[in-house]
């Protein structure tokens, strides 16, 4: 069923898909929270990484989407099996559309 939402036109969904094939592993919360609560919060996070040269794919358009939305979505991750890679989704609350998708690179410790 996933594979089958990830099918949008934006490059953090086709990203996801691809990765979603290539094995990745993901999570999807049973509950849902209002869509102003996690744009806020990516809002803050894209200014951060802003400051430290980081542009993450779609997560721009995600806090614009998730802003706009104004209902409850349901969250969820996705890591990619390299493991270089974590997908934020969100869904609409009963799970059958996905509203907006983004991806960041891992920091991996050495």
């Amino acid at each position: 069923m996933l594979e089958h939402l990830l099918t949008g036109d934006d490059a953090a969904s086709a990203a996801a898909l691809a990765a979603l094939r290539s094995g990745a592993t993901y999570t999807v919360r049973d509950s849902a929270l209002p869509s102003e609560q996690h744009a806020g919060v990516y809002a803050l996070r894209l200014r951060r990484m802003r400051l430290r040269g980081v542009e993450p794919l779609g997560l721009e358009r995600m806090v614009r989407i998730l802003s706009e939305y104004r209902g409850p979505v349901r969250g969820g991750l996705m890591d990619s099996a390299d493991q270089k890679w974590t997908f934020l989704l969100y869904f609409t609350e009963d799970g059958s559309a996905l509203v907006a998708c983004a991806r960041l690179q891992r920091w991996v410790e050495r």
